[in-house]
């Protein structure tokens, strides 16, 4: 069974060699007709077009957008988990997947960014988070998305005018990798409260935060929408006897802290009926930006825009309509692609068409058409360039022909015509040795017959 096998394998291959040099012959005299080519040049320009089209078909499927993308968002509960979310549904009703990864933060969501070896694309990421020489040059921002104010809360009972008053108390700084804990140490360092003093700083989630603060075993707890569930700090806001905390002083921060803003809780805005809060509280709030590595697709970018409009464009308890999102640049450089959309908006096909549809025709225009722009004049120069050469090689002999006659005389001697004649073979043998295009026969026919004539006046 093996040696049929084997036999039929042997009968198969030159089968196989023979079609294809038949299908060679056949392109060759294609091309050879059309253009007037040589072997040569017909191989060059099967492997041009080939080229040509092996790099568009790649470019073509490789610039296609991904159908998923993967967003490091925030604590389970917090506002960054509940918008991914959102984005989910938005992007889900275009036919792309978000994927969302749970994390502690703004911190870690700018860890995995900044590392090429963790797989994500977005993240919300909190303005001021980023440490001192950490390099976020492969990290660009789509935009500022919204306020994330600082809430601490405190008890009433408390007679805690600034920051400073809570030094030798106990506070809840929040988790490690949050943007909650890396703010909250910030503002305390610049009130001489630092680690290792005499505040006892607790590293603890939001949860437990409440629970103790309730309990009165803590005096304060630091919270933010990266890691803090909403309802946690809605609750503590209408609690008895709980309050956040008036940052009398926030103007002053907002000068020291450049990406830091005054924000103002209104008197009754959390409950008009129990006027929750009862007076008007300062806060102070860093912007979430959306984070993204920078080789995001821009048709993506476009997307996650539009998905941020929607999402974050709506007038809020502390913002205007339309004021978010917004391309304010801090610690990251905003993207190409986000500046042409807040400039322009989505491109002309994106704005009109289906998603999967615009992705196909601005493909075709991206890739297609200057693949057809490419092939048709590099097509076309082939046989300008083996014409150029054809007569090069012809006209290289007619110039040893005429230099040639140029030595005739009348006077020869037998010696100098036999070795004018020797001249004369070499010259002709070389020419009937040429390998000429039908195209060139009149020029190949030409030259023959002017050796001919130099030959009849050398013999007469």
């Amino acid at each position: 069974m093996e040696e049929g096998n084997k036999n039929g394998s042997a009968r198969t291959h030159p089968l196989f060699a023979k079609k294809i040099g038949v299908g060679f012959h056949n392109l060759q005299v294609m091309f050879g007709e059309t253009f007037g080519l040589g072997p040569g040049a017909t191989l060059a320009a099967v492997i041009f077009t080939a080229a040509v089209l092996l790099i568009a078909a790649f470019w073509f499927f490789y610039s296609a957008p991904p159908n998923t993308i993967i967003m490091t968002s925030g604590d389970q509960g917090s506002l960054f988990q509940r918008n991914a979310e959102k984005y989910a549904r938005i992007l889900a009703s275009k036919g792309v997947t978000l994927k969302i990864l749970p994390s502690e933060g703004s911190l870690e969501n700018l860890q995995r960014l900044a590392d090429p070896k963790f797989h994500v694309d977005v993240g919300f990421v909190q303005a001021g988070v980023v440490a001192k020489g950490q390099n976020v040059d492969n990290l660009v921002s789509l935009g500022s998305l919204s306020y994330e104010p600082l809430y601490l809360f405190c008890r009433t009972d408390q007679p805690l005018k600034l920051l400073s008053d809570f030094s030798g108390k106990r506070l809840a700084v929040g988790e490690i990798g949050t943007g909650t804990h890396v703010l909250s140490l910030t503002l305390l360092a610049l009130n001489g409260v630092k680690p290792g003093g005499p505040t006892t700083l607790l590293e603890i989630d939001d949860e437990e935060a409440e629970k103790m603060l309730l309990e009165g075993k803590i005096d304060g707890a630091f919270m933010m929408g990266d890691s803090a569930a909403s309802k946690t700090m809605r609750d503590l806001l209408k609690h008895p006897g709980i309050t956040a905390f008036n940052f009398s002083q926030a103007d002053a921060y907002t000068r020291r802290i450049k990406y830091l803003n005054k924000l103002v809780l209104l008197e009754g805005s959390i409950d008009f009926g129990r006027n929750v809060p009862d007076h008007n509280i300062n806060l102070l709030s860093p912007t979430v930006e959306l984070i993204a590595r920078a080789d995001l697709h821009p048709a993506l970018s476009d997307l996650l825009l539009e998905a941020a409009t929607e999402v974050h464009g709506r007038a809020g308890r502390y913002q205007r309509q339309g004021e978010f999102p917004a391309p304010l640049e801090r610690e990251y450089r905003i993207s190409s692609d986000a500046q042409r959309y807040y400039k322009s908006g989505k491109s002309f096909l994106y704005r009109y068409l289906p998603f999967r549809m615009a992705s196909l025709l601005n493909r075709i225009l991206v890739v297609i058409v200057p693949m057809i722009l490419i092939l048709i004049p590099g097509l076309k120069s082939i046989p300008v360039i083996y014409g150029w050469r054809m007569r090069l090689r012809i006209l290289r002999w007619y110039r040893a022909l005429l230099v040639l006659e140029s030595d005739l005389n009348l006077n020869m001697t037998s010696e100098q015509q036999e070795e004018m004649l020797g001249r004369l073979d070499g010259i002709e043998q070389a020419v009937n040795n040429m390998k000429v295009p039908a195209s060139f026969a009149d020029q190949f026919y030409s030259l023959r017959s002017h050796i001919a004539i130099v030959r009849l006046r050398l013999t007469t």
